[in-house]
């Protein structure tokens, strides 16, 4: 089921590569002045997991409270058949800029951190190993905050 993959000196690393074929994906949303997040491990990226993970969002925001959230321009962020929650409003990023997106950060934390490196034995242990990084990320004081605090999101708080 697994292979070594490798190269010559000076290449990445050794490690195991897993030829199956199970995914599983985080939607989340993080607050970088405060450090809050929310998060669903689901099995597809699509309109409907995207859904999912909006209306879960948006019951997590205070009543007199507004979200602005920023997405990459994946298909499934900007799909016409989103019910938007009253209390979030979705600003695109524009096409091939990561770099404005703080989520960016946490995902390579995570996956430096956690989920690299590993063979899991199924789709429930990708879904475990994925919540179990998630919640260890949750548990580190301030991490989601000085991963996401990007110099000119206070402007735009003001």
């Amino acid at each position: 089921m697994s292979a070594i993959f490798g190269g010559s000196a000076g290449s990445a690393r050794r490690g195991y590569c897993d030829k199956r074929f199970t995914f599983a994906y985080i939607f989340a949303a993080v607050v970088p002045g405060t450090g809050n997040a929310f998060a669903l491990v689901l099995s597809y990226a699509n309109t409907e997991a995207m859904q999912a993970s909006l209306n879960g969002f948006s019951e997590t925001i205070a009543e007199d409270e507004h979200a602005v959230m920023m997405l990459d321009q994946a298909g499934r962020h900007g799909s016409n058949s989103l019910a938007v929650p009253a209390n979030i409003t979705l600003v695109s990023l524009p096409s091939y800029s990561p770099e404005l997106n703080p989520l960016e950060r946490v995902w390579l934390y995570l996956k430096e951190r956690f989920l690299s490196h590993r063979l899991l034995a199924d789709y429930y242990a990708i879904v475990e190993a994925a919540c179990n990084a998630w919640n260890r990320l949750i548990a580190e004081a301030g991490r989601i905050k000085s991963l996401c605090s990007y110099a000119w999101i206070p402007q735009v708080n003001a």
